[in-house]
């Protein structure tokens, strides 16, 4: 029985030719910051966008529990006065934050907040 199979042109068989295209990975320094933050903030009900903490990770800057629960606190506070997004002020520290998603969008050391300009935010709380 002769073998009379033909491969239309155009049409590959070869399967190496269409794999997926790799998958992007995280730098690990980027995600060995997270799981560190993450264990950090451990129970914390807000979460910290990529560019919060590439921020944080830049500034050095390493939350305490008690930074955290001040934070936690003052989100709290601007949520029941119905705020979306605020702007948080920490002695030398200020945090945007998305009231509704409970995240952290960005954080600013004091060295970086000279001249600075907040906007898109509904309202501002000043913690201790």
């Amino acid at each position: 029985m002769p073998n009379n199979f033909k491969v239309p042109r155009g049409i590959s068989i070869d399967p190496l030719r269409h794999s997926t295209p790799a998958v992007k990975q995280r730098n690990t320094v980027d995600t060995s910051f997270n799981e560190l933050l993450q264990k950090q903030i451990g129970s914390s009900s807000l979460r910290f966008s990529a560019h919060a903490e590439k921020r944080l990770a830049q500034s050095g800057i390493k939350l305490s529990a008690k930074q955290l629960s001040t934070l936690e606190n003052a989100v709290e506070q601007v949520r029941k006065k119905g705020s979306k997004e605020s702007l948080v002020l920490m002695k030398d520290l200020a945090f945007v934050v998305s009231v509704d998603n409970k995240t952290v969008i960005t954080a600013i050391d004091q060295g970086r907040m000279k001249d600075n300009i907040f906007t898109n935010i509904d309202s501002a709380i000043i913690t201790e």
